[in-house]
């Protein structure tokens, strides 16, 4: 079920199961994707790394990431464009920027427990009666309850990862934290960037991601420059001069070097373990 207006705002909302599992490939630019797993299990892998959902969770993708393959018995699907919906402009709304979308370096899955449920419940049995429907308040209804629906999961994520045990203000630190280095991880590979960006020193950066987390702000940005890395080794034919380049290194001998002290092996032969395996 898709709705769409002549300014392009959509947004999709879909039962999938072994038929037409295939729909999740088709992102478009800008597309925000959540896939709510119902059946026992679930296996979807994204840039080569396989996710195992049980039953019930949650996994959160945007335009960057790419699905290489999903196995599924049943899940529902919601799929939306930044005109229809953009998490940026509405932040202040729902707060699922640097968090279930553009968090830097991980792809979030939420786990909706038996107390939970009936909530996700419900707004998924609104979601579908009102795609059926024809009037002028339909894209209304349907932004709330998409809202609503990031809502309780931001609720279960900030349960899940410590965020409850910081002020506002703190949490809000760390998520522009994840969404910066989303945007500009290829040009600043150093806390210092961010932190002036934030109004804080490194130190401080460091002690507040300590509250929450064993990663600190430096191995975020390492991690989602690999993430990039690996994906354009991947999935582009751009030499491994042009991906160091592409990611801000000067020249090739630095970023083998990172790129080796993180995988294990220089990005030449990762390039080539890959190739063997797709083969």
């Amino acid at each position: 079920m898709i709705f769409t207006n002549d300014l392009k705002e959509t947004l999709q909302v879909d039962h999938l199961d072994q038929t037409n599992a295939d729909i999740v490939f088709n992102v478009q630019i800008t597309d925000m994707t959540f896939i709510w797993n119902t059946g026992r299990s679930m296996k979807i892998e994204v840039d080569r790394e396989v996710y195992h959902l049980q039953q019930n969770q949650i996994i959160f993708l945007t335009e960057f990431h790419k699905i290489d393959s999903i196995e599924l018995e049943s899940a529902r699907m919601v799929r939306f464009n930044q005109p229809f919906y953009c998490i940026v402009n509405h932040d202040n709304e729902v707060g699922s920027k640097g968090m279930l979308f553009f968090g830097a370096s991980h792809i979030p899955i939420v786990t909706v427990d038996d107390e939970l449920i009936r909530d996700f419940e419900l707004s998924w049995e609104i979601f579908c009666s009102e795609m059926h429907k024809n009037d002028i308040l339909k894209q209304d209804m349907l932004q709330s309850l998409l809202k609503r629906m990031l809502i309780l999961s931001v609720r279960i994520l900030r349960r899940s990862n410590r965020f409850n045990n910081l002020e506002k203000n703190q949490s809000d630190v760390i998520r522009e934290f994840n969404y910066l280095v989303e945007r500009h991880f290829a040009a600043h590979h150093d806390v210092a960037f961010y932190a002036s960006k934030l109004n804080k020193s490194p130190k401080t950066l460091s002690n507040l991601f300590s509250l929450v987390s064993d990663r600190a702000p430096l191995h975020i940005i390492h991690d989602r420059i690999m993430i990039h890395a690996k994906r354009q080794i991947n999935y582009s034919g751009l030499s491994i001069k042009e991906i160091a380049y592409e990611l801000g290194y000067d020249n090739i001998q630095t970023f083998s070097r990172f790129f080796k002290s993180r995988e294990g092996i220089s990005p030449v032969h990762y390039r080539k373990k890959i190739t063997a395996l797709a083969s």
